[in-house]
């Protein structure tokens, strides 16, 4: 049985990861989510992703202790993507909404870092605990700080205490906190109106926010203007962008077509 679910609906892909008890991620399981993102990374027609868990307790407590204890290496072959088969994903141009559906810690808090939006139902709960276990929360030491205040940050990774959904909020970690039964229903309608909206200018808008995240604004500017970004330049060259410009003359709602 296969340790992820999917669902498609247009240009939307819903990943659901299932592996009970609680939605753990073991190489084999992380293998299979990279080749599952890196074909919606490729697929033509798909414009949105949601990455979510099965049932209501587990989004995801991260790496898969008992398999390690079995064997599975913690550096062993996590395949295309990295853990989780988002954090290292090479070229990912489509935004994706994590739907944090309950627990949500150590590499499972790091996989939903690696989404461009976060949703949690109220009785979400993260951490990164890491520090207990003697190992270090590589990626979360990475991203975290980068995401919210600099002090908080080093409190949770040092301390690898509990904090609800409520006070991510607060420190701007998630977007929205919903009730258990509307989280789905909520990353859907956001996906839609992502997925209605204009997919080369979404490939132009990650592609310049991450060449820019340790760059000089200047540097950056330049790279932009001196046809250095694919994305961008593909934008500039696009019918997409005439027909934006042609349906704001025409006060018409405009026709993406991603080409």
């Amino acid at each position: 049985m296969s340790p992820i679910k999917t669902r498609r609906e247009g240009a939307i892909l819903e990943v659901t990861l299932d592996r009970p008890k609680a939605n753990a991620i073991d190489l084999a399981t992380s293998r299979v989510m990279g080749e599952t993102f890196m074909a919606f990374r490729d697929d033509p027609e798909l414009r949105v992703a949601i990455v979510t868990g099965a049932g209501e307790k587990f989004f995801s407590p991260g790496w898969d202790l008992k398999a390690a204890a079995d064997g599975d290496a913690v550096d062993g072959d996590y395949g295309v993507g990295g853990f989780g088969g988002l954090q290292e994903l090479r070229g990912l141009n489509k935004p994706v909404i994590a739907a944090v559906n309950g627990i949500a810690c150590g590499g499972g808090l790091e996989l939903a870092l690696s989404a461009d939006m976060i949703l949690a139902a109220d009785h979400a709960t993260f951490a990164l605990p890491e520090i207990r276990s003697g190992t270090v929360a590589d990626a979360a030491s990475i991203k975290l700080p980068k995401r919210i205040p600099y002090h908080i940050a080093m409190e949770l990774l040092l301390t690898g205490r509990w904090f609800d959904a409520e006070e991510a909020y607060r420190w701007g970690l998630v977007n929205e906190i919903f009730p258990a039964q509307g989280l789905m229903d909520r990353a859907w309608e956001l996906a839609r109106l992502i997925a209605s909206g204009p997919p080369l200018v979404y490939a132009a808008i990650k592609e310049v926010v991450r060449d820019a995240e340790d760059s000089k604004f200047q540097d950056a500017m330049n790279r932009i203007t001196n046809s250095q970004l694919p994305t961008v330049e593909k934008l500039y060259r696009s019918e997409d962008q005439l027909e934006g410009a042609r349906a704001f003359a025409e006060k018409r709602d405009p026709v993406w077509k991603g080409r």
